[in-house]
């Protein structure tokens, strides 16, 4: 009998981002149609939506096929993730004219402009929120489904 393994790993990797995308998509039009943010932050958020769950899905079968070979541990599989992401994100929102970057740091829909070193912290928060998430829920769901 096959137990398609594959199809496990990748459904316990959408499993945080299809959970936690829709609770960031209220925050932003909470902060778009109430508080009136005059940041087109629909335009920010398609991209997202719509890469996240399945690189986290396809990043998780990934992690179990090459497992046996590397002995990497889930965690800093998972934290490997932004230093993908973020530069991909960044030259696609830089091509549609969303971001361009300037002499003291990045600059947003032309509303604001994020210093560098504010980029940098953030960068390092999200790999250490990524291990977090991978180490732990990401982690355990793959045990519950048999395949971590």
């Amino acid at each position: 009998m096959n137990t398609h393994p594959y199809l496990r790993a990748y459904l316990a990797g959408i499993f945080v981002p299809t959970l936690v995308l829709p609770v960031i998509l209220i925050g932003f039009i909470t902060v778009r149609l109430i508080l009136h943010v005059p940041v087109p932050i629909e335009r920010f958020l398609i991209f997202p939506m719509a890469v996240v769950p399945s690189l986290f899905g396809v990043w998780n079968m990934f992690f179990l096929g090459s497992h046996a070979r590397t002995h990497l541990p889930i965690g800093l599989h998972g934290a490997i993730l932004p230093f993908l992401g973020a530069p991909t994100g960044a030259l696609v929102a830089h091509c549609l004219g969303m971001l361009r970057l300037g002499a003291g740091g990045v600059r947003w829909f032309e509303a604001c402009e994020v210093p560098y070193w504010l980029v940098g912290v953030a960068f390092l928060a999200g790999v250490i929120l990524y291990y977090l998430v991978w180490k732990y829920i990401v982690g355990g769901v793959n045990r519950v489904l048999g395949i971590g």
